[in-house]
């Protein structure tokens, strides 16, 4: 049972770091979408900082789960 809160925590400390990294990049005018690149495609980095976003918080939600299940 410790393992599961174990793995939240490392879970929630990456997701966390992750998120921190793709929001150094904007500006405060790109936070309000005032930067005029709402519609762009992302590429190199930002892809990957963006898809592993999706997979540590999906990873997160479901030990989140097992965590009230076990």
């Amino acid at each position: 049972m410790m393992w599961i809160k174990i793995v939240q925590i490392i879970l929630a400390v990456l997701l966390m770091l992750v998120i921190l990294l793709q929001q150094r990049g904007t500006a405060l005018g790109g936070a309000f979408a005032g930067g005029g690149e709402f519609y762009r495609s992302r590429r190199g980095a930002e892809k990957i900082l963006f898809i592993a976003t999706i997979i540590l918080a999906v990873l997160f939600f479901v030990s989140a789960i097992l965590n009230l299940v076990l």
